[in-house]
């Protein structure tokens, strides 16, 4: 299997793991049991992927992670909009 494409869907699955959680916030408008902490630890960790898939010039980085920031960057904007404290 061609290492590029290998890469692609690693990272697709990767991505995608946390649509279910963004969904069931979006359901439930609950954030609760979501840390704000390993949001933006995980968000900062993901774009510096993105940053050194771009020096390396290394397109499945770049999309899998880019894909994760927006999803994740989702997730935090309805902690804030759903944060009941």
């Amino acid at each position: 299997m061609d290492e590029n494409i290998l890469g692609i869907i690693a990272g697709f699955l990767t991505s995608v793991s946390m649509i279910p959680q963004l969904v069931k916030v979006i359901r439930e408008k609950n954030v609760e049991d979501i840390s704000l902490v390993m949001l933006l630890v995980l968000i900062s960790g993901l774009s510096l992927w993105v940053w050194y898939g771009i020096k390396k010039d290394e397109m499945p980085i770049i999309l899998s992670n880019g894909f994760a920031v927006l999803v994740n960057i989702s997730l935090l904007i309805c902690y804030f909009i759903y944060n009941k404290k």
